[in-house]
């Protein structure tokens, strides 16, 4: 469970300690604080995204290996696949967009940039501050 991290710049775990999972709630035990309507939509959340994904690496075999591109690489043929896989469901295959088996091009040299240093622990809490405001 995301449970196990803590509030960065863009990650919003869920509450620790509080009911997460869809199994736990239903019509008769609905959310009774902020936090347990957190997690529950949290956890909403992530079976949607986790669906989407499995339907990506479906459709584009290079996501379901293990990555050995460079972190900023990955993440642009994430969205390069979430692009051609919102066209394909607009328009259909097309002679121009290439059959991924077919497709045999050189990787560029990308390398990924050392973070800065910020005050995290500044920046943690002012994430959890709005982790808090959300729920």
């Amino acid at each position: 469970m995301d449970a196990g991290y803590a509030c960065r710049p863009g990650f919003l775990p869920p509450y620790r300690g509080v009911r997460y999972h869809l199994t736990e709630f239903s019509n008769r035990n609905n959310p009774t604080n902020a936090r347990e309507l957190f997690n529950l939509q949290h956890s909403s959340k992530r079976v949607t995204i986790e669906r989407a994904f499995g339907a990506f690496k479906g459709r584009f075999c290079i996501l379901d290996n293990k990555p050995f591109h460079p972190y900023r690489t990955q993440v642009k043929l994430v969205l390069a696949c979430a692009i051609l896989h919102n066209w394909i469901l607009s328009f259909g295959f097309d002679e121009v967009v290439p059959v991924e088996s077919d497709f045999r091009g050189e990787e560029a040299d990308d390398t990924l940039a050392a973070p800065t240093a910020h005050n995290e622990s500044h920046e943690n809490t002012a994430w959890a501050a709005t982790r808090d405001a959300i729920a």
